[in-house]
């Protein structure tokens, strides 16, 4: 059976509001719950970008049953695989047990920010697989020393860590970043519904993966509830039209205001054919239909906008995820 989550968008909401969405999100019935991991927001209208990992050990301790989950953390750049190996033991231990590491090549609105530049993708995508090692490693609770071509690690050990390390789910896009990673990480994380991205991964993964022996297949898709259709899709268009410029573009981009000017253009019509946008709780749930046919075994939605968030956890939140369910 397919599990739903609610994402926690940091670009959207301060990190007080976070912490109360999940709560409630949690007691609306929600599987699990994803935090994007942003340094600054996509569009200036959205206005947040609080630290996901403080808001994360915040809703650890907030909430009980819930999993969570970083969708996603780029491990390379503004952060060294080592801390990043530390905040998820840790993290894990706070959660105790329900915390997934979601990790990806990042994208130049956050990383450039310590001033080291921001490589091809090839070069992101090698950084990585150093990455996931470093993690691995430590997560063994064994003292690491690693000499890479990106990264060093001198004698390091994480001392709180979870017995048995932390889940990995890392972000792919193609055949050439499943053939990557598919051997490094338990799960695999997507924001299309690529059936042939599903079945490749499924092919090529070993065995192993979660305690379950499954390797999950988790995916993401905005949807924008609100009364008012034209007030749903007015701010659809004002905070989520950068969506449609797809990885290729919103990886390269260095600010929000690039992401204002590539998506300049983009009226809200573009943005409604795009986004499920409105009252209608068939719509919003059919719209993830794509992910159930392509194979996602998790799918976690977005509700556009932080205007309308409070109301949705609390009184649209449990009618639309039993709709999802009846898919």
């Amino acid at each position: 059976m397919t599990r739903f989550g609610y994402t926690l968008m940091t670009e959207q909401s301060g990190p007080r509001e976070l912490v109360r969405y999940a709560a409630g999100a949690e007691e609306a019935g929600f599987d699990f719950l994803v935090s994007s991991d942003h340094f600054s927001p996509w569009l200036t209208s959205q206005g947040h970008a609080p630290h996901a990992w403080t808001v994360l050990g915040a809703v650890a301790q907030a909430t009980s049953r819930v999993e969570l989950m970083t969708y996603v953390t780029c491990p390379t750049m503004r952060y060294h695989p080592t801390i990043v190996a530390q905040k998820a033991a840790t993290l894990q231990l706070l959660s105790e047990g329900r915390f997934t590491l979601g990790l990806g090549s990042g994208e130049n609105l956050n990383e450039h920010v310590v001033g080291e530049g921001w490589p091809a993708v090839q070069m992101r995508q090698d950084m990585l697989v150093e990455a996931i090692e470093i993690i691995r490693a430590l997560h063994t609770g064994e003292l690491v020393t690693y000499d890479g071509q990106y990264f060093r690690v001198d004698s390091a050990r994480i001392w709180d860590n979870p017995e048995g390390g932390v889940p990995i789910g890392v972000a792919v896009s193609g055949d050439s970043s499943i053939e990557r990673f598919v051997d490094l990480a338990d799960h695999l994380i997507a924001v299309e519904p690529d059936a042939d991205l599903v079945q490749t991964w499924d092919s090529k993964h070993p065995t192993g993966g979660s305690d379950s022996g499954e390797s999950r297949k988790i995916g993401q898709i905005p949807i924008s509830w609100d009364p008012d259709r034209e007030a749903a899709i007015a701010r659809a268009h004002d905070e989520f039209r950068w969506f449609g410029g797809g990885w290729g573009v919103n990886a390269d981009l260095p600010t929000p205001a690039g992401f204002a000017a590539a998506s300049q253009f983009v009226r809200p019509e573009d943005v409604a054919d795009s986004i499920a946008c409105g009252p209608d709780l068939d719509e919003l749930a059919e719209s993830v239909r794509p992910f159930l046919d392509a194979g996602f075994t998790d799918v976690a939605v977005v509700q556009i906008g932080d205007a309308q968030q409070e109301r949705f956890v609390a009184e649209v939140a449990a009618p639309l995820l039993e709709k999802l369910r009846a898919l």
